[in-house]
């Protein structure tokens, strides 16, 4: 039995330390998105920072680790055989969700995971073992269940969510009116105060609120008090001295060195947050397997009794964790952070819904969000009649634009250092306040709506972007609630699963866990791929004119290459009744849609960067991206109706029509591999053949068309049959059109874009 449950805290190590990985790849958002959006510093510099702000965050952890023992229930009513399956059931779920979340690119809580994981599987275990004692699960199950401090820690979280925005957009909007959008002028003379004040107040918050509770703690001085006792008896003389200290510190940096403030100020709160991040989130990652570990200790030290009647009281009093573990896990956070592509991932979405420039938007617009941009419109509209006219212009000239960069460089930052600064300075301060509190607040929850009230008050999100920003994160916190209702089902499920059926069932969802995180890797990488593939047909503003010309001709190639797929695919699956190859051509069209609306959306943003000053050469590009948005339409709308027309099972085409087709696919086919050589060749002489080509293909379209008819007094067809056979002639004779248009619209663009010097 003891090497069984050796190899079960084995199990709860290892999962803590696939945990560490999947955690890390999520809330690496947290404490990179600001500096690396405002682009501070290279990035080698930022990961430097986050590195060594993971490392001594860690060991400041320590006083967190009571939540994962008795935060959410009470240890002394269990025994340790239960308590292994309670944990065993967290860890497993946290593992499976947070990797999903991390897959699809959306930053979630691990706090709330990790809560309502323990949540769930303490109260599946309860429910058990109330039951299987006789006992009714209403009347005790609140013996069982910490529910007063399980209430505060989701309150506090929920909370957290409007004190974080509330704070970060007042924070935000007179740190604007004192440095506008021009902030380099008055930095010049106020930039070492708003420096001293930010890390000044990072001090107070991470030392000396921040160090309370901790492995540092406790450490006795000659003086025979503690450090902890030590600080808070000078905690005004610290903040006094690190104020003046850091404001004459960069002042000097700035004066003799010309080092930029904000710059400091980033990476030192890039450094802070990163603290407080570890400070308070390591206990979501290794909180767990460490109660495990000492409840294996404790029943080792006992004698190994029965598992099932050993009892867990010892959980209820402080357990230390051992400095070792806190590095190590540390260590593991750091390398995951530096090598983990997933985390990149995520830090995109944030800093797409908050930077300050409009472009394409990876979020549709919900009527919640429509309804609140229209109420603010309505609102500002009133209170700007109230206001008197002078006061309003003077406020809008503190948030009149303006930035240092070129708006279509690539590179260009997704917001500034001030909006940057104030994000990591606010999120540092409020994360390192709960953690002080005892209170596993959730850092994501925490960062991600700080960073949303600055880009509020920051105007970023204008009457061109409110509403799909504002959709965005209603997705994201409705990510958050779904990931709580999963957590808990996903936990509960599978410890009452693990208790009814017994232990052979661990190894099976560990099995589980294994193949679901080995999935979701391989769909990522998938993902990863196609999005290389379209962003190496992206124009760039440091593209010769060869290299315009080479990217814009994939374009085209992908589009007659797609166009062809799909309605090959699709027309043959239909007539022979193919679901699986419908489905497969409904998977090509999809794509090929999506691609040409992501082209369309960035219209704007490359025709900025190859217009050199002509007009010839972007009134060509639009039109070849308009020519491949409609070839997308033309095979969707062709695709659609054959896919329903077959899964209800109508009437297939008589033998005629099938054979119609099957000989127009292969004109078809013929006309797409011509089209193909011309763009490939740029052997745009032979536009006149392949127009010829076209022309004989449509002519044959419209003898269809009359058979059709024939048909239809013949009365061999019913009107379904006839509805679907004209439109499937009348898209294809518009993809036909639309792709010779295309091809023109290429040449012209070719022969344009090698005039421009």
């Amino acid at each position: 039995m003891e090497k069984f449950y050796l190899i079960l805290v084995i199990v709860l190590f290892a999962l803590a330390f696939s945990d560490l990985i999947v955690g890390v790849s999520n809330d690496a958002v947290n404490f990179l998105n600001s500096a690396i959006g405002s682009k501070a510093a290279p990035k080698w510099v930022i990961f430097l920072m986050a590195s060594l702000g993971v490392l001594v965050g860690a060991t400041f952890s320590n006083g967190m680790m009571e939540v994962a023992r008795k935060g959410i229930f009470h240890p002394e009513m269990f025994y340790f055989s239960e308590i292994m399956v309670i944990f065993l059931a967290v860890m497993i779920t946290d593992v499976i969700l947070l990797d999903m979340f991390n897959t699809f690119g959306m930053p979630t809580s691990t706090t709330v995971s990790i809560v309502f994981e323990l949540l769930g599987s303490a109260v599946a275990v309860s429910a058990v073992k109330i039951k299987s004692a006789g006992g009714s699960i209403v009347m005790e199950l609140a013996q069982y269940i910490n529910s007063g401090k399980a209430l505060a820690i989701i309150s506090g979280i929920l909370v957290s969510v409007f004190i974080a925005f509330t704070v970060g957009a007042l924070v935000m909007y007179l740190s604007r009116m004192v440095f506008t959008f021009r902030y380099r002028g008055p930095m010049k003379y106020a930039g070492a105060i708003f420096g001293g004040l930010a890390i000044s107040a990072i001090t107070y918050f991470m030392l000396i609120k921040g160090l309370h509770g901790s492995s540092f703690a406790e450490i006795e001085l000659e003086s025979g008090g503690t450090l902890s006792d030590w600080f808070a008896k000078n905690t005004f003389m610290i903040m006094v001295y690190s104020f003046f200290f850091w404001t004459i510190i960069m002042q000097l940096l700035n004066w003799i060195f010309k080092v930029k403030i904000l710059k400091i100020v980033v990476l030192v709160g890039t450094f802070a947050l990163a603290m407080a991040f570890a400070g308070n989130d390591l206990v979501n990652f290794i909180g767990v397997p460490l109660a495990g570990f000492s409840s294996f200790k404790a029943w080792i030290t006992a004698g190994a009794q029965d598992p099932g009647s050993f009892g867990m009281a010892m959980l209820s009093g402080k357990v230390s964790t051992p400095a070792y573990m806190l590095l190590i896990s540390g260590l593991i956070m750091v390398i995951t952070l530096i090598l983990s592509k997933k985390a990149r991932t995520v830090t995109q979405t944030e800093i797409n819904l908050a930077r300050q420039n409009e472009g394409a938007e990876r979020f549709g617009s919900s009527m919640a969000a429509r309804f609140l941009v229209r109420a603010s419109t309505n609102f500002n509209a009133k209170l700007a009649r109230v206001v008197p006219t002078a006061l309003t212009r003077t406020i809008q000239s503190r948030f009149e634009p303006h930035s240092y960069y070129n708006e279509n460089d690539d590179d260009a930052p997704a917001f500034d250092k001030v909006r940057a600064a104030v994000n990591l300075v606010v999120a540092s301060i409020l994360i390192a306040l709960g953690t002080s509190l005892k209170l596993p607040l959730s850092t994501t929850y925490v960062t991600f709506m700080v960073a949303m009230g600055t880009s509020l008050a920051d105007r970023a999100w204008d009457r061109e972007t409110a509403v799909y920003r504002i959709s965005g994160v209603f997705s994201v916190i409705g990510g958050w609630f779904l990931t709580a209702l999963i957590a808990f089902i996903v936990s509960a499920l599978i410890a009452l699963l693990i208790a009814l059926s017994g232990n052979f069932m661990i190894f099976v969802f560990i099995a589980i866990a294994i193949f679901m995180v080995i999935r979701t890797q391989i769909f990522f990488k998938k993902r990863e791929k196609s999005r290389a593939d379209e962003e190496e047909e992206d124009i760039n503003v440091a593209d010769a004119n060869e290299q315009i010309i080479e990217k814009s001709s994939k374009q085209v190639v992908k589009a007659i290459v797609s166009s062809n797929q799909v309605l090959t695919l699709g027309i043959e699956s239909f007539l022979n009744e193919d679901r699986i190859g419908l489905r497969t051509a409904q998977e090509a069209c999809e794509t090929f849609s999506k691609k040409s609306k992501r082209n369309k959306e960035k219209v704007y943003s490359t025709i900025s960067k190859i217009t050199g000053g002509t007009l010839d050469t972007s009134h060509y590009y639009v039109q070849m991206i308009e020519h491949q948005r409609e070839m997308a339409h033309a095979v969707h709308f062709m695709l659609d109706p054959m896919v329903k027309h077959v899964e209800n099972n109508h009437k297939p085409f008589v033998q005629e029509q099938t054979t119609n087709f099957t000989n127009l696919l292969a004109k078809i086919d013929s006309f797409f591999n011509y089209t193909l050589h011309v763009v490939k060749e740029e052997n745009f002489d032979e536009l006149t053949s392949l127009i010829k080509e076209r022309d004989a293909i449509i002519d044959m379209l419209k003898k269809m068309e009359k058979n059709q008819i024939k048909r239809i007094k013949n009365k061999l067809v019913n009107t379904r049959n006839s509805q679907l056979f004209f439109k499937m002639l009348s898209e294809i004779e518009q993809l036909l059109l639309h792709t010779v248009n295309l091809v023109k619209a290429q040449r012209d663009f070719i022969l344009f874009t090698r005039q421009l010097k």
